[in-house]
């Protein structure tokens, strides 16, 4: 394992990394303005900020920035780059920059285009900021940034239904993931004594063997999945292609669907390497990728393929990182970033053909090449880099699953390479759906808009995304390998290389290349057949995980109304019931263990007069309960409040018992005085209802003796009366300590106090007003 020692990334004062996501935060800031003032350049602009940032990642060197943050609670916001951070980074400011060109000519006069710019780069902030921290808790926090920022993307056009409804879908299943994987984070804190990424990976095999695993397991599986929309989750990801298509072609392909495959990337030197680990890695991804690969080739919107063709290869990365061997890496990286180029690039080319054709459907789009001659270069490119052709990017990271699943030797050879040819071969012919037919194809019936060439801002992303997919095929060891090896090494936790080549010669794996190529043109040649089933029941007989999820929502939905129904009646007294009755639950089961002798050695010997002055004030009580005269529930009252006048004195506290006398003599005169006005005493509540309360209001009484005579049982500290009378006259120049403590020690409390009783002064004041009308 890689000692802290080994880890090369040195701490670095100018703090390059917390500078380049307060930047990008800076320039979403600014976007409202600069486009109001800008205009169409802003988008321009704008771009070179996630541009400079992609320059100085490129750069530097494995970096770690120690930041305190809450060291209280060992919640430090140290900040890393090493490998696969680095390639992380990378992909989410290169194809970033690329997207925000592209939205300023796809969304060119948008009313809105300042906030969107704003929420997309701030998105990217949120998003780097997941790649880049170390500490824990501040990778959780950027996590749910993420969240909260693509909720807002998915949602941006929100004066539509749907729009909110998908977008609503999305948060609440990578929130509730979220909230799954802080408790995990916070679990391998606690069994670690880590608090960032660095020390626990240094850790080695302690959370593998700790009691913990399986729960800490379980919680990053689950917010990982979600995020990554793995089955069963998986529904969220297409559905939330009801965003704008530059949202589609960043966060649902690049960059946010990745973070869940980067996060088990990252901790698999620690929690990898168990049958756990891989049953449910390996499980999760198969189902995800053939499900979504299968589910894709009824579809005929092309936008929607491209969504399973991202969810398939979403399954493909989950499954890979499940093998966990060191080719199972390389292949995992390979894919990461070729799928990010060439993904990001057909979004583009989809939303050039919507802009300028006026639709996605497949069966109105083809032979396009010649109206959009450049968007139909960088499709081609990238189609042919999505399918797994030679000499492309996208090869590599399938040979290498290939080479991976040879590794593995017997049943799982067998299995590995059947889920991964099916996969790849349905995949392929998905990527050629979305890529090649609009443009070589042939339409069934014209599209609604005469076609032409988008703007150079609209198809410079796909050119630019596809040259890099060839170019980095063609010379992926000098131009890549440096940086694959560095992002396996990460995985692996073990120096690497990448020994990137696009030739091994006659083998098995390039034998399933072949079969891969073969099955997937079938498939291609008869997609027809699929979208004519489509609107015949052709998904029905698949699993939908969308069905359940809107069950779910609306049985959370039901018990809201119920559970409100019934908190928020109405009723006053129905709602002091509910708080006492809780109070009361949480106290017996807090105090039900205090034995009785404690009880009693709290209150020791009582004398015979303060027993009968308990007694008298009891029969007061009763007196006030029981009669219907308004005289004497008065009188009952006054008997309770002198009593309790007498009971400060009998302790001490003459102050306190003055201020009593005063207060009840006040009130029961004033109370006299208005006797004539005061409604007529009727009984209204049945024998049934007094006794439940008089049970309650027993329970609650006995629970609150109980807890003041624990809470003077209890001694966490020394009294602070003895030092206050020490303080009283040195400090405050006071001889009454009881002063003293209102107007020097407590001043601000007494000074809240005071404020109290002059805002229900004036409230009073008001409501006597000559003239005030009351309501009937």
């Amino acid at each position: 394992m890689r000692a802290n020692a080994e880890y090369h990334a040195t701490a670095d004062p100018k703090m390059i990394l917390l500078t380049c996501v307060l930047a990008i935060t800076a320039a979403a800031i600014a976007a409202p303005a600069m486009q109001r003032v800008l205009g169409a350049s802003a988008g321009r602009v704008l771009a070179l900020v996630p541009l400079a940032v992609f320059a100085t990642l490129l750069a530097a060197g494995d970096v770690r920035e120690p930041l305190a943050w809450m060291p209280a609670f060992d919640a430090p916001a140290d900040m890393r780059i090493d490998g696969l951070s680095r390639l992380m980074a990378l992909l989410v400011t290169g194809i970033g920059t690329l997207v925000v060109l592209y939205a300023s000519g796809y969304m060119a006069g948008h009313p809105a285009l300042g906030r969107f710019y704003c929420l997309l780069l701030m998105f990217m902030a949120s998003m780097l900021g997941v790649v880049m921290a170390d500490g824990l808790i501040l990778l959780f926090v950027f996590w749910e940034l993420t969240s909260v920022t693509s909720y807002l993307l998915i949602g941006f056009n929100h004066e539509n239904q749907v729009a909110r409804k998908k977008a609503l879908q999305a948060l609440i299943v990578t929130g509730g993931g979220g909230l799954a994987l802080l408790a995990g984070l916070v679990m391998i804190g606690l069994a670690t004594g880590e608090w960032t990424l660095t020390g626990v990976i240094a850790t080695g095999d302690l959370l593998r063997g700790h009691a913990w695993y399986p729960g800490i397991l379980a919680l990053v599986l689950f917010g990982a999945f979600t995020k990554s929309a793995q089955f069963p989750f998986h529904f969220w990801l297409p559905n939330a292609m009801a965003g704008p298509t530059p949202v589609s072609a960043y966060l649902h392909s690049a960059t946010m669907v990745k973070a869940g495959v980067f996060l088990l990337a990252i901790l698999s030197p620690v929690l990898a390497g168990t049958p756990a680990w891989t049953a449910a890695l390996t499980t999760a991804g198969a189902i995800t990728l053939l499900l979504a690969a299968i589910r894709g080739l009824f579809l005929t919107d092309l936008k929607s393929v491209l969504a399973f063709t991202t969810l398939g290869v979403l399954g493909m990365l989950v499954l890979l990182l499940g093998v966990g061997t060191p080719l199972a890496a390389r292949a995992a990286v390979l894919l990461l970033a070729g799928h990010a180029m060439y993904k990001a690039a057909l979004f583009m080319v989809v939303g050039n053909l919507d802009h300028e054709t006026g639709t996605r459907e497949a069966s109105m789009l083809g032979g396009l090449r010649r109206a959009l001659p450049l968007t139909a270069g960088g499709a081609l490119l990238a189609a042919l880099s999505g399918g797994g052709l030679p000499p492309f990017f996208g090869f590599l990271g399938k040979e290498y699953a290939f080479k991976a699943a040879e590794g593995l030797g017997g049943a799982w050879m067998v299995a590995m390479l059947t889920v991964a040819v099916a996969g790849s071969a349905l995949l392929l012919a998905l990527t050629f759906t979305a890529g090649l037919h609009p443009f070589f194809g042939k339409a069934a019936k014209a599209p609604p808009k005469s076609p032409h060439e988008a703007p150079v801002w609209m198809w410079l992303g796909p050119v630019v995304l596809g040259v890099a997919g060839l170019a980095a095929g063609l010379f992926a060891e000098p131009l890549a390998g440096a940086l694959v090896a560095a992002s396996i090494t990460t995985i692996i936790d073990a120096p690497a290389d990448a020994g990137l080549s696009l030739w091994h010669g006659f083998n098995l794996p390039l034998l399933m290349s072949g079969v891969t190529l073969a099955v997937g043109l079938l498939i291609y040649r008869n997609r027809g057949r699929f979208h004519a089933r489509a609107g015949h029941g052709g998904l029905a007989w698949l699993p939908s995980a969308d069905a359940a999820y809107d069950a779910w929502l609306a049985g959370v939905l039901r018990f809201a109304a119920w559970q409100t129904r019934v908190l928020q009646s109405g009723h006053l007294r129905n709602y002091l019931i509910i708080i006492f009755a809780s109070i009361s639950a949480l106290l017996v089961w807090k105090l039900g263990g205090l034995p009785a002798r404690e009880i009693a050695a709290a209150i020791g010997p009582v004398p015979v007069y303060l027993a009968a002055l308990f007694g008298v004030m009891m029969i007061a009580t009763v007196m006030v309960m029981r009669t219907q005269t308004k005289a004497t529930a008065l009188i009952g009252f006054g008997i309770v409040g002198f009593g309790i006048s007498l009971i400060f004195t009998y302790f001490g506290a003459p102050d306190l018992a003055i201020t009593q006398i005063v207060v009840e003599t006040l009130t029961i005169v004033l109370l006299f005085l208005i006797l004539g006005r005061i409604p007529k005493m009727e009984r209204i509540s049945s024998r049934r209802t007094v006794a439940l309360d008089a049970v309650l209001a027993s329970v609650v009484g006995g629970l609150t003796v109980i807890l003041v005579l624990k809470a003077d049982l209890l001694n966490a500290a020394p009294s602070i009366s003895g030092q206050m009378r020490e303080w009283s006259y040195p400090l405050a120049k006071g001889r009454n300590v009881v002063n003293v403590i209102l107007v020097d020690f407590r001043a601000m409390d007494t000074y809240a106090e005071v404020l109290v009783l002059v805002i229900a002064a004036l409230g009073v004041g008001i409501l006597m007003k000559p003239g005030r009308r009351t309501q009937p």
